[in-house]
């Protein structure tokens, strides 16, 4: 499989992952959401939102980004801020 066949991912967040070294599925899974978005941040990539982490995170647990939980939202913005 590959990135953009996930749910809630498409041929740039495909593009974006691979600027920062995640290739696959299993790599952005052994990285997590959070990680990976850091990287995108990290690497200036222009248009980058959290919508952006809402997406690998639903793809990562199969799930449309817009039904994943307000709570599990809050504990990947407080990751997020931790980094």
């Amino acid at each position: 499989m590959r990135l953009e066949d996930m749910r809630n991912l498409g041929p740039k967040s495909g593009e974006w992952l691979g600027r920062v070294g995640i290739e696959n599925p299993e790599r952005l899974a052994e990285l997590g959401a959070v990680e990976a978005h850091r990287r995108l941040r990290d690497a200036g990539i222009p248009g980058l939102s959290l919508n952006a982490l809402w997406a690998m995170e639903g793809a990562l647990e199969d799930l449309d980004w817009r039904l994943i939980p307000a709570e599990r939202k809050r504990e990947l913005l407080a990751e997020l801020d931790e980094g």
